[in-house]
């Protein structure tokens, strides 16, 4: 029974398992509250547009010899402006808008990695590198965490009128314009935050997934944040568990047990609606 306990506690005891844990933890509770607003708002393609359109920010940040993260925050917001300019100025729907601007932008990113001698592996950038987290990585990711969740949390409310409504926000006086500019740069911040753990690529799963399924789930606002924020946190550490003993990548594998709550869930939601009518 000892042996058990001590195999079954074995991940809790090494440095790099603990620091996974942790900043996985950080990354996933704003980002599964930012879910919530993107999918009642229907952005869950802007999240994806944002987390691609970072790379040339990262690579050109690399030639600068500048912080990683302030590239890619920077190539972030450049893709959401420049998506809310081209759907302001033109008659093209923004899914339209979103997928030449976020692919133009990771082509060009992508040629940039292959011209710059770089000693960033392209692995890490799109899968990220939970397992090589620093402690200095831990701060940075903590205070941007922070800084995301205190953004969401004050502005809750309002954000939830303009999540549904736009026009009846503006109607009753609500700030619109910093409401729209503020999520955006709250989700570029959050793939910032991401990007050494789950990378570009995976980070669309906890942008999406959460607050998906807690739409399923739910019917009130308030109990969709707090299971978005628990499926998150849940898949997060049980991925990064159970990746340990199967040996495969931790991101990946959260990823795949979101993947199946939100099967369980859609399942569960069409028997009941079935079942009712």
């Amino acid at each position: 029974m000892s042996d058990f306990i001590d195999l079954a506690t074995f991940p809790f005891q090494i440095d790099f398992m603990q620091r996974a844990f942790i900043v996985t933890l950080m990354i996933a509770l704003p980002m599964a509250i930012l879910s919530c607003f993107l999918v009642l708002k229907g952005w869950s393609l802007m999240g994806d547009a944002v987390s691609h359109a970072v790379l040339p920010g990262v690579v050109i940040a690399y030639i600068l010899s500048i912080p990683l993260s302030v590239g890619a925050f920077v190539a972030g917001m450049i893709c959401a402006l420049a998506t809310g300019f081209l759907k302001e100025n033109s008659r093209i729907k923004e899914d339209t808008v979103l997928g030449i601007v976020f692919s133009g932008m990771f082509g060009l990113g992508l040629v940039l990695f292959v011209k710059v001698q770089s000693d960033v592996h392209l692995d890490h950038i799109l899968f990220g590198d939970m397992l090589g987290i620093l402690p200095s990585d831990l701060v940075e990711t903590g205070l941007i965490a922070l800084a995301a969740m205190l953004f969401l949390v004050i502005f809750r409310k309002d954000l939830l009128v303009h999540s549904f409504d736009e026009q009846h926000a503006r109607a009753i006086g609500l700030p619109t314009r910093l409401l729209h500019y503020g999520l955006l740069a709250v989700l570029s911040l959050t793939v910032v935050g991401a990007l050494k753990a789950i990378g570009i690529i995976l980070s669309v799963a906890l942008l999406v997934a959460p607050g998906a399924i807690a739409f399923l789930l739910t019917r009130r606002f308030t109990p969709m944040l707090l299971t978005a924020a628990a499926i998150a946190a849940g898949c997060s550490l049980a991925g990064i568990y159970i990746s340990f003993f199967l040996d495969s990548a931790p991101a990946p594998t959260i990823v795949l047990l979101m993947t199946a709550l939100f099967i369980g869930a859609f399942v569960k939601t069409t028997i009941k609606a079935r079942a009712t009518v």
